[in-house]
């Protein structure tokens, strides 16, 4: 062997078993270990329960009828055509928070850094209220004292392009209604997320120099082309990483719809439980949905992360 080959194979050997490589060598075999036993043991406890880990319910009859079903649905369709329903109603609920909690936490995130006083602190009092209570009370709230309030379908409340009644919203140019729980459950996910997002838009700016701002000023830019062209295009390399946490967790705290009554796939998975007596198989149905679900989000959040970082040469 020569000398340039003999000390390649030496290098390579070197950075292979060091102490690094080694700990993650060994940290993988026992999370393997333990993911095998414990998949063993749920195994043997459902067999010795008289149950085993298959999902042939799933053909069967639900046998219950889903109020808010975004396509053609019957109490005689199968359990998977009813957690289809949910998922759907998850992924709507979810896509819509996510959009309206961006737009009003960018909004509210703005507002705390403004020479304006009195726009400063009601953004303040907004963050503070809204951040510190619990999600779950909220959507209490916004359910029971909103929208339950509303007058009955035949006395509805007319705004024009939409009508308000105890059963939900109708958009007239849409020509759709959105039920009392699917509103509830965006405001709720909206107004919750939008306090946390606005601080992460707040301290993302604030992460860009002064100088930047002064530069804007020296060429003529007003405030809102110094926000919009210069601040808010670099301080999105600090906000995004933040922001990903903040869209998976509406997408976990989306299942607090059972509260409300909202038919997402939390719930229908639920009744599905109630009525199959399969809970372990449809617990692990629910994780694993979402689970693809956060890295679906994490994924596409990345791929936008890359696209605002510097590019070193």
């Amino acid at each position: 062997m020569s000398a340039s080959n003999w000390k390649f194979a030496t290098s390579f050997k070197n950075q292979f078993w060091n102490w690094r490589t080694i700990a993650q060598l060994v940290f993988l075999a026992i999370a393997i270990a333990c993911s095998i036993l414990a998949w063993n043991t749920l195994a043997r406890n459902m067999r010795s329960s008289g149950l085993a880990i298959s999902f042939d319910f799933l053909s069967d009859p639900a046998s219950f009828d889903i109020a808010d079903s975004p396509f053609p649905y019957k109490a005689s369709d199968s359990y998977t055509r009813a957690l289809q329903v949910g998922l759907i109603n998850s992924l709507k609920a979810i896509a819509v928070s996510i959009i309206s909690a961006t737009l009003v936490g960018v909004t509210v995130g703005v507002s705390r850094l403004s020479n304006n006083w009195l726009l400063k602190q009601i953004a303040r009092i907004y963050v503070e209220i809204l951040r510190n209570t619990p999600l779950l009370l909220q959507l209490f709230f916004w359910y029971s004292a909103i929208f339950l309030t509303l007058p009955s379908a035949s006395d509805r409340i007319s705004l024009g392009f939409a009508t308000l009644a105890k059963d939900g919203i109708t958009i007239a140019a849409l020509k759709t209604t959105l039920s009392s729980e699917f509103c509830a459950l965006v405001l709720g996910l909206t107004m919750f997320s939008s306090a946390f997002i606005a601080e992460i838009v707040r301290g993302g700016i604030l992460s860009v120099a002064k100088g930047q701002t002064e530069a804007a000023k020296a060429l003529g830019m007003n405030n809102f082309q110094t926000m919009q062209k210069i601040i808010l295009p670099q301080a999105l390399r600090v906000i995004i990483p933040s922001l990903t946490s903040q869209y998976v967790n509406i997408a976990k705290n989306s299942s607090l719809a059972i509260a409300i009554g909202y038919t997402d796939i939390y719930r229908i998975a639920s009744t599905t439980i109630n009525q199959t007596g399969r809970p372990v198989n449809v617990i692990l149905i629910i994780m694993g949905t979402y689970l693809a679900i956060s890295l679906t989000i994490s994924a596409s959040m990345n791929l936008l992360n890359r696209q605002f970082q510097i590019v070193e040469r």
